[in-house]
């Protein structure tokens, strides 16, 4: 994974999302996984390779992850930070055209967390060039987060086995992290009823719960 070329890595992801396998799609666009130290897909401008791979949004998706490889190579953390943004934005868009199934939701729990890992490190480098105040790139991450929480509610379907509600107690702790961290707790009110009126609330996984209580 350390030395694979970007045509190989693509193809571990196009069979991941041919496959509708979360899990390892999820590994693939971790900031955690060992490709990230992989000097190969330190690309700037990767457009055209994804293109040939993949339909929107995911070529969209994938171009901005391994253009944020190149940031955090180059440790940009505010490019990175835009990247990552436009990855989860993505992400969005593929998660609402799968209609009958929630099988991506372990791809959106872990871009949601790099955003805002890296919203985190980009509010450090721009306070630190004077370019920025404590917590305005965190407060935008929210924004984006509210997104992903917004298309878990809203799934009405009635089989609770495929709904996308399963993601909503683990973007609303994300969303509780940076609340807290930019000290604006009244935030919390309106998540905590939407949490507490689910039909889902004592089902979620005990480490989601833990955190949330």
């Amino acid at each position: 994974m350390a030395h694979m070329s970007l045509n190989s890595y693509l193809q571990q992801v196009d069979r991941s999302i041919n496959n509708c396998d979360g899990s390892v799609l999820a590994d693939l666009l971790s900031f955690r996984h060992p490709h990230i130290a992989n000097a190969k897909l330190q690309i700037e401008h990767p457009e055209r390779q994804c293109e040939q791979f993949f339909e929107q949004p995911w070529d969209e998706l994938l171009a901005a992850h391994i253009r944020c490889i190149w940031a955090v190579g180059n440790h940009d953390f505010v490019e990175a930070y835009g990247c990552q943004t436009v990855v989860v934005q993505s992400l969005i868009k593929a998660i609402q055209s799968h209609r009958d199934d929630n099988w991506a939701l372990p791809v959106m729990y872990t871009v949601a967390l790099d955003l805002r890992l890296f919203a985190l490190s980009a509010d450090v480098q721009l306070v630190r060039k004077g370019k920025g105040k404590p917590g305005e790139t965190l407060e935008k991450a929210a924004d984006v987060l509210m997104g992903c929480f917004r298309v878990c509610a809203s799934d009405s379907r009635s089989d609770v086995d495929v709904s996308k509600k399963w993601g909503m107690l683990n973007i609303v702790n994300q969303l509780f992290k940076i609340y807290f961290k930019i000290n604006k707790h009244h935030l919390c009110k309106p998540l905590i009823r939407a949490i507490d009126s689910s039909n889902l609330r004592d089902d979620f996984t005990k480490a989601q719960l833990v955190t949330y209580r």
